[in-house]
């Protein structure tokens, strides 16, 4: 018996006529048209997404704070009410078990402390079951919320305007990474100014009974402002423009926080130990004084597109691989990011080259992000 699961919206893409695909165990839209398109939208115009197939955990109690300075890597005491974080959570040996932004939520005299943790969904119950292993000895607790949640987000520079026609919130107060209590369309919502396309847009976390309301609510409202249906493959190559990573491409377990060049999330100054702290002392070290390999930028100077796993070689030997690659739909040229030995990775070294197939095409080493929007 199959065990894909489905999104409130699900019958709303099929109606759209939408491409479907498995993703970590849900029926999600793979695109509505073109990707393209769907891709130029969400850069010039503005694009809403179903992303409910994320990982919500809400961790409460008096001690939540304390016990996400434990499982996470970054410290959450400087999370103020309404803000966002960027973090992580690793193993005891410092390899990053996944990613996540963590939500502080507007507290009350029944609600203290609370916090919400969005995973991916592939990872979802491994975290879920993490932080529950990890809550051992703190008064908190550890719920997941992923059925409680539908997650949509619009996208794009038209995004502020579309979203103010529908809402009472402040939107011109509400900051990168935080997030406010609100309605949509009439429906109570957690309001919240992240994304994943490199792009100002929202993310609305809404009850799935009310998730159709406010696509449609959303769909009125933006259409004379260009906005489109988006699937999770222009999401790719959004993200990917924007150097941002992707859990099993550029984040594993096999590498630290400071192999991925993200060594900032890790806050060694927070009260208390966390776990993995010891490993990720000496993996800073490492990444300090002799770093085997890191995180590049790799622009084609033909048309060939690289993909995951392909060899990065220079002088006939293989010095890496790429992690994400695809053709991108701003700079129009096949792109990727890729671990390379460190003494190939300053932006401009010459002879670098992708085996695509056997033949060795060459490709410019640059900074990351590929592109970066203008404010």
């Amino acid at each position: 018996m199959s065990t894909t699961r489905h999104t409130a919206l699900d019958a709303l893409h099929r109606s759209l006529g939408a491409t479907m695909t498995d993703f970590a165990g849900w029926d999600m839209p793979l695109r509505y048209g073109s990707e393209r398109d769907e891709h130029n939208a969400v850069r010039t115009r503005a694009g809403l997404f179903d992303l409910s197939h994320m990982g919500e955990i809400t961790v409460t109690g008096p001690q939540a704070v304390d016990l996400l300075n434990f499982a996470l890597v970054g410290n959450i005491s400087t999370v103020g009410v309404g803000r966002a974080r960027y973090t992580m959570i690793c193993q005891e040996d410092g390899g990053i078990v996944d990613d996540l932004i963590v939500y502080r939520l507007a507290e009350s005299a029944t609600a203290p402390s609370t916090y919400m943790v969005v995973a991916n969904a592939g990872n979802a119950q491994i975290v879920l079951d993490a932080l529950v292993a990890r809550a051992a000895g703190f008064d908190a607790e550890v719920r997941d919320d992923r059925d409680a949640y539908a997650l949509i987000a619009v996208q794009g520079p038209e995004s502020p305007g579309i979203l103010k026609s529908v809402t009472d919130a402040d939107l011109d107060g509400l900051k990168y990474y935080a997030g406010l209590p609100g309605t949509v369309a009439g429906v109570p919502a957690l309001i919240a100014r992240t994304g994943y396309t490199g792009e100002d847009g929202f993310e609305l976390f809404v009850e799935p009974q009310h998730a159709e309301k406010i696509w449609q609510a959303l769909t009125e409202a933006g259409a004379g402002a260009g906005l489109i249906p988006c699937g999770l493959s222009c999401r790719d190559t959004l993200r990917l423009e924007a150097g941002m990573p992707l859990y099993g491409n550029e984040l594993t377990t096999s590498l630290t926080p400071f192999d991925a060049g993200l060594g900032r999330v890790v806050k060694f100054e927070k009260d208390g130990d966390f776990v993995g702290r010891t490993s990720l002392l000496a993996a800073a070290e490492r990444a300090e004084t002799a770093p085997p390999r890191k995180l590049v930028g790799l622009i084609a100077e033909g048309r060939r597109v690289p993909r995951s796993g392909y060899p990065v070689v220079a002088n006939g030997q293989v010095i890496g691989e790429v992690t994400s690659g695809a053709p991108s739909p701003t700079l129009g040229k096949p792109i990727a990011m890729a671990y390379v030995d460190a003494a190939f990775a300053a932006p401009g070294t010459e002879g670098v080259a992708v085996d695509i197939r056997g033949s060795h095409e060459p490709y410019e080493v640059v900074a990351l992000p590929f592109y970066k929007r203008q404010k």
